[in-house]
């Protein structure tokens, strides 16, 4: 097994994967939001999606033995073990510097759409798009109303999710950064998250 790889707070940070590899995305502290996306090794323009996911399990949020869907329609990822509550979210965007502008912020914050896009350049690749995230451990209640709320994490210290990898893929992390709403449950203390890849 390979030693764990830091998500650093308020970073992203992407890795190759081969299929066949699992990784297991650590939540080391428990409530931090870890935004996650995977993009075919060959071609970054297929690229895990939400909606295509939804539109084949039925599950607003993935269960163990989902099969996560590219925009092409075909498995990236499957999600094997989950000791985490099994609470995340497929629903949001990715925060980016408009998030950031409506939540009131004159001057610049982290954002995940940019944490993927240095986390990707670590590697010498460039996103085509920024996907819409699976948002580990993100707690997005809805109502039958179709109400949606923002809510911290039911996720505690040392939970993972387990994700084994269909084909060949760059996966990518982002640590949220999120510090004006409560989805990270502790106000303003974001923190770093860790992962592992194994064969």
């Amino acid at each position: 097994m390979s030693d764990p790889i830091t998500i650093p707070a308020r970073r992203g940070k992407a890795a190759f994967v081969r299929r066949g590899q699992t990784i297991k995305v650590i939540n080391t502290h428990g409530q931090q939001v870890v935004d996650t996306w995977a993009f075919f090794r060959n071609d970054l323009g297929e690229f895990m999606s939400m909606e295509h996911s939804r539109a084949t399990h039925h599950h607003l949020i993935p269960q163990v033995g989902d099969a996560l869907l590219t925009n092409h329609r075909r498995p990236i990822l499957t999600l094997s073990e989950d000791t985490s509550g099994g609470i995340h979210d497929t629903l949001m965007a990715a925060c980016d510097r408009y998030r950031y502008q409506e939540l009131g912020c004159t001057e610049y914050h982290d954002n995940c759409t940019d944490n993927l896009a240095a986390a990707l350049a670590e590697l010498g690749l460039t996103p085509p798009e920024t996907p819409a995230p699976l948002n580990l451990f993100m707690n997005i209640p809805w109502t039958a109303t179709g109400d949606l709320s923002f809510e911290p994490p039911v996720s505690t210290p040392g939970c993972y999710v387990v994700l084994h990898a269909e084909i060949d893929l760059v996966v990518a992390f982002s640590a949220c950064p999120q510090d004006i709403l409560p989805i990270n449950g502790r106000a303003g203390k974001p923190v770093e998250a860790h992962f592992v890849v194994s064969d």
